[in-house]
Order: structure tokens, then C-alpha cells, then sequence
């Protein structure tokens, strides 16, 4: 009985312990200093503009993921060495590719990407246009009873618009 009470106190002491002991989660926030404001200005432009290879859909700026940290790195380093925006860019596409940069250039391989959207809105108004023409050309037939009804309709309207 005197081993299992130990045992317990060694647990009920082990517990307390855990729940008194600190846990906050210390994040790895990164703070890069700059010499001057245009380039603190610089740094954000590009972190914002530059797309994580890994996530696809986030900035550098937003991504958590290791390869977007090493980027921020690169572009703090190159902006502190006086690189210009273009300059970094086309480091990074050189590196990465176009997909990196969120403005992917004109050419014969993105072409799809700067036509489509038009094509996309050309299509979708030829389409409208043409069902609302279509459905303005239909007459519409009334059967008998459905025009009864409707006289029944109209006549009462037009008394109640002579009162």
C-alpha cells in the first residue's frame, strides 16, 4: 500500500508540475534590419509580389514554409547589397522559374494566361446574348382555358382601374 501511495504522489507531483511549468510556444519571428526606409519598402514590394515554389498560392511574405524563408533571406541579402526590384526578380525567376513572380511575362508560354480571361468574357457574353435572343423569338400558344382565365384576369383589372 506504501509503494502504490508513492506512486501516486510521484504522478499527482509529475502532473501538477506539468501544468505549472510555462508552455507558450515561442514562434521564430523574423525581423530583417535595413539601412534605409526605400529599402525596408523594397524588401516588402518583393516579398509580396514573389509566390512560395512550395505553397503555390502564397506570397513569400505569408508562407510558412522553409523554402519561402530562404527567399526572404535571398531578397533581404540582395536588397541590402543594392540590388534593384528588376534586378531580384530576375534572379528568382532565373532560380525558380516564372511561376515564382505573380505578373508572369508575355510570351509564347504564358500567352494562355494573358488571352484566356479575355476569351473567357468574349464566350460568356456571346452565350448570354444569344439565349436571350432566343427566348424573345419564342411566341407563346395559350390553350383555351388559359386564355379564359386570362380575360377573367383583365376584365377584372380593368374594373378595378375604372372605380
Amino acid at each position: 500500500m506504501k509503494q502504490f501511495v508513492g506512486m501516486l504522489s510521484l504522478v499527482l507531483t509529475l502532473c501538477v508540475a506539468a501544468v505549472l511549468t510555462p508552455t507558450t510556444a515561442y514562434g521564430q519571428g523574423e525581423y530583417y534590419a535595413f539601412e534605409t526606409a526605400q529599402q525596408e519598402a523594397l524588401y516588402n514590394r518583393l516579398t509580396k509580389e514573389l509566390r512560395c515554389p512550395k505553397c503555390q498560392n502564397q506570397t513569400i511574405a505569408d508562407s510558412d514554409a522553409p523554402l519561402a524563408a530562404d527567399m526572404r533571406k535571398k531578397v533581404h541579402e540582395m536588397v541590402l547589397a543594392g540590388d534593384t526590384y528588376e534586378g531580384v526578380i530576375s534572379f528568382m525567376k532565373v532560380r525558380y522559374g516564372d511561376f515564382v513572380h505573380y505578373k508572369p511575362p508575355v510570351k509564347a508560354s504564358t500567352l494562355i494566361l494573358w488571352i484566356a480571361p479575355a476569351v473567357a468574357v468574349v464566350l460568356g457574353a456571346l452565350f448570354i446574348l444569344v439565349q436571350v435572343r432566343t427566348q424573345r423569338k419564342g411566341d407563346v400558344e395559350l390553350t383555351a382555358e388559359e386564355e379564359a382565365q386570362l380575360a377573367k384576369v383583365l376584365g377584372e383589372h380593368t374594373q378595378k382601374g375604372q372605380k
